[in-house]
């Protein structure tokens, strides 16, 4: 069995407000897999990724990690790409170096190989305001490859980009993921994403926030356009959707229309 990277155990989060974001919460999740969560807002998807992250505390139950604190290298890819405007592609994928007191000159190799790997080459120098929404999502990308992470935390990033782009940019993450094995969790609205993307699918319901389905996704990468207009493709977006209407989990379950194949 491939070890486990990180696991929740009877997770539960309850804000001062009283509102109960995840209740009895148990997922396992092993090194080099990748993992979409999908769910309505406020099932809390997010949430997940903020508790794995260290951005909260558990209210109970606890997170047991495969690895040692020292060995963890985590990297959060945020909805909205958050660059900052004022700043070139090069010193936007320089902050998080920067935070932890690296010269730019000793980061340079480092922030050219994570811009080489989203294709960003030649924009180095151009500012966020120059760039395409899929672009300034591959300087996110790229700002946290530059960490050089074994796990990469993505909370819907390509959700406020059109089919076309997030198409191109699914595939291209894959390819990534198949070249550097990291261990990868994948929040999406959208269950043709997940299941382009995913080994496993965890469906979450609201109201509280919890797991009410797991899908293994038994394909074969890498997946290609012939996978998306496949009926095992199909087959298992209508079996995702099902849980979703019988786990009363969200009244439009898929974010982006999609015509019946």
């Amino acid at each position: 069995m491939t070890p486990t990277a990180i696991a929740l155990h009877q997770v539960d989060k309850i804000y001062t407000n009283g509102t109960v974001a995840l209740q009895g919460v148990d997922l396992a999740i092993r090194k080099g897999e990748f993992v979409s969560l999908v769910g309505p807002s406020g099932c809390g998807k997010s949430t997940v990724l903020k508790l794995i992250a260290g951005l909260g505390n558990a209210s109970s139950g606890r997170l047991d990690w495969g690895v040692s604190k020292g060995d963890r290298a985590l990297a959060y890819v945020f909805q909205e790409a958050a660059l900052m405007p004022w700043a070139t592609v090069v010193e936007n994928v320089y902050l998080p170096l920067k935070l932890k007191g690296q010269s730019l000159r000793a980061s340079r190799s480092r922030i050219q190989e994570a811009l080489n790997r989203v294709n960003l080459q030649g924009f180095e120098r151009s500012y966020p305001r120059q760039l395409s929404g899929g672009m300034r999502m591959r300087v996110s990308i790229a700002r946290a490859l530059v960490t050089q992470p074994n796990l990469l935390l993505m909370d819907e990033p390509f959700g406020a980009l059109d089919e076309m782009t997030r198409g191109r940019l699914n595939t291209d993450l894959l390819h990534l993921w198949e070249q550097y094995h990291w261990t990868v969790i994948f929040v999406t609205h959208n269950i043709y994403e997940a299941v382009y993307l995913a080994n496993r699918v965890l469906v979450m319901a609201a109201h509280p926030g919890r797991i009410v389905a797991e899908v293994s996704i038994e394909a074969a990468y890498p997946r290609t356009e012939d996978f998306r207009t496949s009926p095992l493709f199909n087959q298992y977006c209508r079996e995702i959707l099902h849980h979703l209407s019988t786990g009363e989990a969200v009244s439009d379950p898929v974010a982006s229309p999609r015509p019946t194949i």
